[in-house]
């Protein structure tokens, strides 16, 4: 069954090792390409101004940082963002990013990217 999501480029930003490696093997399996990963918000962004990205998957804590600018910014170039938490809410503006619950599963995470892609196609902001 082909997917929506083959031949997509995703921006993975995961500062835990083995989530990361798990997260990748999934899009993989869904026929995306990895961009990155990156497990800090410089390298992250660096990502974005240097790559083509077609959706990202963002861990909202990345150590001692928040992922947030790297949503902001790729907000700003209209590239759809789900955000990878274990907490059930954020703070204003974030919480009406599309989000997933730590832990998730390959159909779960399937399942909220197919949405995210049809729900953006057309969509100007996610602010």
């Amino acid at each position: 069954m082909t997917s929506c999501l083959e031949g997509l480029r995703a921006l993975v930003v995961e500062d835990e090792m083995l989530v990361c490696m798990d997260i990748e093997q999934m899009l993989e399996e869904f026929g995306c390409t990895v961009v990155g990963p990156a497990a800090k918000v410089s390298q992250a962004l660096a990502l974005v101004d240097a790559e083509h990205i077609d959706f990202a998957l963002l861990d909202v804590n990345l150590g001692k940082e928040r992922s947030f600018p790297i949503a902001d910014r790729l907000a700003s170039m209209n590239i759809p963002v789900l955000l990878s938490t274990g907490y059930a809410h954020l703070e204003l503006p974030y919480d009406r990013l599309p989000k997933i619950q730590k832990p998730f599963s390959e159909q779960q995470l399937r399942d909220c990217l197919e949405e995210l892609m049809a729900s953006s196609a057309g969509s100007e902001s996610y602010f």
